[in-house]
């Protein structure tokens, strides 16, 4: 299933166990591979063995553009695009390009809820049958377990019926009534509290409580507390009625359907070896609604707006220290057994020595984070939603580079992305 506002996080992790140290060193200013390219005088060393990387990577996996921007705290700044806008055609994307930003929006959804907790308009020990009724366990669900992902109800985005929808009417407007009464009409998976389940249906929850408490829409209450005060003028999270982009933007493509990928998105292997030789195409995704995302996922912004979010975000320009710390300390293991692998706290989620988020909708994959003791900072957008493999196509491409900037790691091949609704 291509909906990787419902599962990229938690495949995320997992693939990026693998790629954790305990505790990992300072990033080095690396050297250029032998054979690599000089970078142009004003371009950092890393630059060169960056493209490389990007250029291969791109190439194994069919996907189509990305855009990259990274700053090093040793080399500073740098912003590189690669590839076509759309498959076929000399379209290549700039940096200004708007892309659909995926599961970053759960960082804002969270995000908006911790400032009104500052405010002291709700608390995260409340429950959200304070707030919304019909619940499931929802005299038991605290805030805090939405935003973390361990309230254990069903996420919506499992749901056989909802994803055949989604491939017949992908032009169809959801309202969050509808997702949560797909989710309710389903046994909740687990206890609260008791585990780690990557679920759309908390986010549409918080999203709902956010309205509720600030008399505003969600889209009003991210540019009034987020995307304004951080000059992010090219971000905005569209009513649920707009399907379109703002212009420029590439095309964006999915492989598959939502209903053939719904146990994993890796395609067969005859598929997959297809679609690496070029005769099998990925859908034409753009114009689809995303709007059973909204509050989990429904934000359109830029690899500079991202940029800046991320800094805010990890940095603390959002929040105030207190509630930043508990935020960075709420950061926990999503899989106890293995404590050095990938973690997930209050909307937001740690890959290595990187804290951040990634976000996957049908078409396109961004991923956005930074090491909070040097100060590296990756983002990182493409047009395709997972590679051949099944693997998150902007996950593919950080996991290429990011052993530039950390030589202890060494990054594996590309894993099947983990069912994660």
């Amino acid at each position: 299933m291509r909906l990787a506002t419902k599962a990229a996080a938690l495949a995320t992790v997992y693939a990026f166990g693998v790629l954790t140290a305990c505790s990992a060193p300072a990033p080095t200013a690396p050297s250029a591979p032998a054979g690599t390219p000089a970078p142009a005088p004003s371009e950092p060393t890393y630059a060169a063995a960056v493209q490389e990387r990007i250029h291969a990577a791109m190439a194994a996996n069919v996907i189509p553009g990305a855009v990259l921007r990274i700053t090093s705290p040793t080399e500073g700044e740098w912003t590189g695009t690669f590839g076509t806008g759309t498959i076929g055609q000399d379209d290549p994307l700039t940096v200004d390009d708007h892309i659909r930003a995926g599961s970053i929006t759960k960082t804002m959804t969270s995000t908006v809820i911790l400032q009104l907790v500052q405010e002291g308009r709700l608390s995260l020990d409340d429950t959200i049958g304070r707030f919304r009724p019909g619940v499931p366990n929802g005299d038991r669900i605290t805030i805090a377990q939405l935003a973390e992902m361990r309230s254990g109800l069903y996420s919506y985005t499992f749901d056989p019926t909802f994803n055949a929808t989604l491939d017949n009417e992908p032009g169809k407007t959801w309202t969050p009534d509808e997702l949560l009464a797909i989710a309710f009409a389903h046994p909740p998976d687990a206890e609260p509290g008791t585990t780690f389940e990557y679920s759309n249906t908390n986010i549409v929850l918080l999203g709902l409580v956010i309205e509720q408490l600030t008399a505003k829409p969600l889209e009003d209450a991210f540019a009034e507390r987020i995307f304004a005060p951080l000059g992010m003028a090219q971000t905005s999270l569209p009513v649920r009625t707009d399907a379109t982009m703002p212009a420029p933007h590439p095309q964006g493509y999915s492989f598959g359907t939502n209903v053939s990928t719904m146990q994993t998105y890796a395609l067969p292997a005859d598929q997959q070896a297809a679609a690496l030789a070029g005769t099998l195409r990925p859908n034409d995704e753009t114009g689809a609604n995303p709007s059973w995302a909204w509050a989990a996922g429904g934000v359109i912004s830029t690899v500079p707006d991202l940029f800046t979010y991320v800094q805010a975000l990890v940095g603390g320009r959002l929040l105030d220290a207190p509630t930043q710390r508990a935020r960075m300390d709420s950061i926990r293991p999503t899989d106890p057994a293995h404590p050095d692998g990938g973690g997930y706290g209050i909307g937001i989620a740690q890959f290595g020595p990187l804290i951040g988020h990634d976000g996957q909708l049908p078409g396109f994959m961004t991923f956005a984070g930074q090491d909070p003791t040097t100060g590296l900072t990756i983002t990182i957008a493409t047009n395709l939603a997972t590679v051949p493999s099944g693997e998150g196509s902007a996950l593919t491409l950080l996991k290429a580079i990011l052993p530039i900037f950390y030589p202890h790691l060494q990054a594996p091949g590309n894993p099947a992305a983990v069912p994660s609704r």
